[in-house]
């Protein structure tokens, strides 16, 4: 699994994954050293954060290949489809969900 740090506009932020895709991205809570080369598999995704906060971009294009449970997998999937410059209530999450108690 291939790590970088990056500097944005949230905090330092990393970001790892590898060829099958990017794993995560998190935005830390302390100051860590930014990375000098960043890995080929992670440039796609260092390039496409930079140009949204820069207001270049509003759509991803990455492959991503999070770890997570099934649940956490739908959740996430669903949370794909939200359009930019939109919201989505916990509760509206769990219906689209089909399970309201999911909200907890």
């Amino acid at each position: 699994m291939e790590t970088c740090i990056i500097k944005s506009p949230l905090g330092f932020t990393k970001i790892t994954g590898d060829k099958d895709g990017v794993a995560s991205v998190t935005v830390l809570n302390s100051e860590e050293k930014i990375t000098d080369i960043i890995p080929i598999e992670l440039e796609d995704c260092v390039i496409q954060i930079n140009e949204y906060f820069e207001g270049k971009r509003t759509q991803f294009n990455l492959n991503l290949n999070p770890k997570g449970t099934d649940f956490q997998k739908k959740i996430w999937h669903l949370l794909e489809q939200i359009p930019y410059g939109k919201t989505l209530s916990y509760l509206g999450l769990s219906k689209q969900l089909g399970d309201v108690k999911a909200i907890r």
